[in-house]
């Protein structure tokens, strides 16, 4: 071939891949869909194959595209490292880092963090989003995503924070109505706060398997916190995020011997992408918080 492929033509089809429509990538890179549709062909008529089968409703990759895919993302991998590299002999990691995490998590270990992270780094651009429900990183964004327990995506790197103790807990305030002393009473017996969008979360790891029902739920691990210490039942919930409430009475940690330790819920747990350069940015982040999460 006499042309060599533009990176910004490789990056769009990168992306169309990914994302998996047009109109997708183009949100992603901000482009208008005419633009980024017409930068894989242009990279089609440079290679001189068909690297995407279209149709009405769906795109594939031809057995072309899937080889190409692969060296496209290896050379813009490697491009990026590169850059990074430069920019590092002349200044500290700068940039935008987008992060992610359930809003406990973002509450009560990263946001006391900030202040000495961006004296630190004060080129870097940090950006925080909370979703209590697992997101799609590429869709949102996303550079990083902190995850609590089990992990299913194999095309995600994961780098391993800690572990964080389960607790079920009640307020002073329901506690004083209720007799935890009858060996009899068991978790069902008692007014239990859940999660109503996380369905998975609803399964307490108990020695003794019990079906629970739930007399309030809500979407936010948060809110489920400060139910708890209104005194409207128990709930289980992660040790980084009631720590304080513990050592301040505000809540009481009961049955700890029925609780399965460990367990596949205590894992806290960074991922970004398997095949996204690894910028400093990340690096520097990651190893910055990993010495001074109290989970």
């Amino acid at each position: 071939m006499s042309v060599s492929a533009k990176t910004e033509d490789l990056e769009a089809f990168i992306t169309v891949v990914n994302s998996g429509s047009f109109s997708n990538a183009a949100n992603l890179l901000n482009l208008q869909v005419a633009k980024v549709s017409r930068a894989v062909t242009r990279l089609e008529r440079t290679l001189d194959v068909t690297l995407l089968n279209r149709t009405t409703r769906r795109l594939e990759l031809t057995e072309e595209g899937a080889l190409f895919l692969r060296h496209a993302r290896d050379g813009l991998n490697v491009l990026a490292k590169g850059e990074e590299a430069l920019r590092l002999l002349k200044r500290s990691p700068s940039g935008r880092l987008r992060v992610d995490a359930a809003s406990p998590f973002v509450l009560h270990q990263i946001a006391p963090l900030i202040n000495e992270f961006s004296e630190l780094y004060p080129d870097i651009q940090l950006e925080l989003t909370s979703h209590d429900s697992i997101i799609d990183l590429l869709e949102h964004k996303t550079d990083i995503a902190i995850r609590i327990g089990e992990l299913s995506d194999s095309n995600l790197h994961a780098r391993l924070l800690g572990k964080s103790k389960l607790h079920i807990v009640a307020s002073p305030k329901y506690l004083a109505n209720v007799a935890l002393e009858d060996k009899q009473i068991t978790v069902q017996n008692h007014r239990l706060i859940g999660f109503s969008d996380a369905p998975h979360l609803n399964n307490w790891p108990l020695k003794k398997p019990q079906k629970l029902d739930f007399a309030i739920s809500a979407s936010s691990g948060e809110t489920v916190r400060q139910l708890c210490i209104a005194g409207q039942g128990l709930a289980l919930l992660s040790h980084f995020m009631i720590k304080d409430d513990l050592a301040a009475g505000r809540l009481v940690s009961v049955f700890h011997d029925r609780i399965v330790s460990p367990n596949k819920r205590e894992s806290v747990q960074a991922v970004y992408y398997r095949n996204s350069a690894v910028s400093s940015r990340i690096s520097v982040f990651l190893d910055f918080i990993s010495a001074r999460l109290s989970l």
